[in-house]
């Protein structure tokens, strides 16, 4: 990925990426990415069910992959860690962001919550090489999608 913030990335920022792989793999959240990844909402109603469903392990894993990568945004935000590091790392953020992009509009006036999922937004918004890998994510999504129609079909 370009370089774009012109800061070289510490061992401090190493650091914090390594530990939020760490966190990835812990067998929980494991789990939780497992559901998310085949966790595939049409529409609004569909992510409401299980947004709305307290009691219900998805839910907890729902929220937990959402806060994960919503908080790791903050860190690089504010500053924390090397933005171009974080993302040579981490490109599951993008894959979370578009899998909940079609709903955040709605989810935010549903919610109440004008700022929900800002931070991934921003952060990928924040350089034109991150709002690429956006679009090209987006496609690659449509592409799965069409294919998984195409499989369930044949089966």
């Amino acid at each position: 990925m370009p370089k774009s913030n012109g800061k070289k990335a510490t061992a401090a920022d190493a650091e914090i990426v390594m530990r939020l792989y760490d966190l990835r793999r812990e067998s929980e959240m494991r789990k939780a990415r497992m559901w998310f990844g085949n966790f595939n909402p049409q529409s609004f109603d569909e992510l409401q069910k299980i947004a709305m469903n307290w009691g219900a392990q998805e839910n907890a894993w729902f929220r937990q992959v959402l806060t994960y990568w919503e908080n790791a945004a903050t860190l690089v935000l504010r500053g924390a860690v090397n933005r171009d590091l974080f993302m040579d790392w981490n490109h599951e953020m993008i894959f979370v962001f578009v899998k909940m992009k079609p709903f955040i509009a709605r989810a935010r006036q549903e919610y109440r919550m004008p700022d929900y999922l800002g931070n991934m937004e921003a952060l990928l918004n924040s350089t034109p090489q991150l709002k690429k890998k956006v679009q090209d994510m987006e496609t690659r999504m449509k592409e799965w999608n069409a294919l998984r129609a195409k499989t369930a079909k044949a089966s």
